[in-house]
């Protein structure tokens, strides 16, 4: 057999880095269905996008991870390993803002990668649509809703088998994709994919800005802007926790504009009142719900179709929730209590509740959790009925579940666009039978070569 093959991809978040090993048999026909995750190395320090003043750092963040990988993935494959790196909102806002910094960061990632003997593809920004459809590939291909090895011993569609939707929330931006009950009219959400011989036409829209880590920035901006002073009452903080933040902290992302009047400088204290209420209200006020006459909607206006079918959720969808342990299949009514509990807590009952949790979570606990409720139920228009429709999930066998197991898939061509051919395997029984009488027949060749020489030889002694 052929010794199996590895892919790396790094995922370059808005806030932090990993690099995912994959690895499949390479005598299998398209790589499909048998790819397994080997590891998923985190990269220590912020997101790349973090490095902007110093982009060297951004590729040195990288080596360890990548010294990681070439102890895993055997020196004679190094070389033909295909290895890429693939940003998202982060360096989607960065870009935004300084265009220079964002390309200067792509040379030094690039450099780092290229100094190991690997087959380096590139380094680049995917789009807010691609991040979307590559997470849907990734949770369909997982679950072989697109294709399996049947028991009759070939690759087929499934029968009768609906693909699932994908529900993504990362640091900066969040993105829905799924399988509408009609086509899609507006160009600027719809998606087309051809994938084993099916064609997909799918629904997919990434909310720039709407990620976990800048909701929530753009939460405490609304209530330092509605405060007007440098006081802070944040109602989804616990009771009796503060902390202190410039407002050059604050403001140091384009999805908040500060005030002109506000001094960078400025000290601002945050204290929490824990007030679920109020809390609710505020985090709702980030969004606009009106559709106004052109039909279904998400929220800002975007165009959305009733959401149809079974969801995965994950990436900040399942982390955040999961420390409240609602990831379990509760029901709604159980989810809204739990979260209206953990939002009327003080500080001091959310540190002994959760004891192991890390600060920033433990404070973050209240406005990630409503946060998440809100995009859901009246963002993305989920609802009693199709709630437990959702399934909060980190991994699907073992494997990781985000946007770079399809990307790898797509861009090594794992993912036909026709229908695979059968595979099989000849028993050993036949590969010896099959031997023994090739064997025999270049015997008798031979034999036969060797006679005919010889009678032409004897016949030509007696003309002479």
């Amino acid at each position: 057999p052929l010794p199996p093959q590895y892919g790396l991809v790094f995922d370059a978040g808005s806030t932090h880095t990993s690099l995912y090993i994959y690895r499949w048999p390479a005598d299998k026909e398209n790589g499909t269905g048998i790819v397994s995750q080997v590891e998923a190395c985190s990269v220590s320090g912020p997101g790349i996008s973090s490095y902007a003043d110093d982009p060297a750092r951004a590729g040195a963040s990288l080596k360890p991870c990548l010294d990681r990988a070439m102890k895993i993935v055997p020196a004679e494959e190094q070389r033909e390993t295909p290895t890429y790196l693939g940003a998202t909102a982060g360096m989607r806002l960065l870009r935004e803002q300084n265009s220079t910094k964002a390309e200067q960061i792509f040379a030094e990632v690039s450099k780092a990668i290229g100094e190991y003997p690997v087959d380096f593809r590139g380094a680049r920004i995917l789009t807010g649509s691609e991040e979307g459809s590559f997470g849907w590939i990734t949770v369909n291909y997982l679950l072989e809703t697109l294709v399996k090895f049947s028991f009759a011993e070939k690759w087929e569609h499934p029968q009768d088998t609906e693909v699932l939707g994908a529900l993504d929330l990362g640091g900066a931006s969040t993105q829905i994709t799924f399988q509408p009950g009609a086509p899609v009219e507006d160009r600027n959400t719809s998606v087309f994919f051809r994938l084993y011989g099916t064609n997909y036409s799918l629904y997919s829209h990434s909310y720039l800005c709407y990620g976990q880590s800048q909701a929530l920035k753009m939460l405490l901006a609304a209530l330092h802007q509605a405060s007007s002073s440098a006081q802070i009452s944040h109602p989804c903080y616990p009771r009796g926790y503060q902390e202190n933040i410039t407002v050059a902290q604050l403001y140091d992302s384009p999805c908040v504009r500060a005030p002109s009047s506000a001094s960078p400088g400025l000290v601002l204290t945050v204290t929490g009142t824990g007030d679920p209420g109020a809390c609710g209200t505020a985090v709702q006020g980030l969004f606009n719900f009106s559709c106004g006459a052109q039909g279904p909607c998400g929220f800002n206006g975007v165009h959305q179709p009733p959401v149809r079918g079974q969801f995965l959720a994950f990436s900040g969808f399942y982390h955040s929730l999961h420390i409240l342990n609602l990831t379990g299949g509760q029901s709604l009514s159980l989810v809204n209590a739990t979260i209206h509990q953990i939002c009327n807590s003080s500080w001091k009952q959310v540190q002994e509740l959760f004891p192991t949790v890390s600060r920033t979570q433990l404070r973050d606990a209240c406005t990630a959790s409503s946060y998440i409720l809100t995009l859901l139920l009246q963002g993305y228009k989920f609802n009693y009925t199709t709630w437990p429709n959702i399934h909060f999930v980190r991994q699907v066998a073992d494997i990781d579940v985000g946007w770079t197991l399809g990307y790898m898939l797509n861009l090594t061509n794992m993912i036909s666009s026709e229908h695979p051919t059968a595979v099989t395997e000849l028993p050993r029984s036949i590969w010896i039978a099959a031997t023994v009488l090739l064997a025999i027949m270049l015997i008798l060749t031979f034999c036969l070569l060797t006679a005919t020489c010889c009678q032409r030889n004897s016949s030509g002694y007696e003309q002479l």
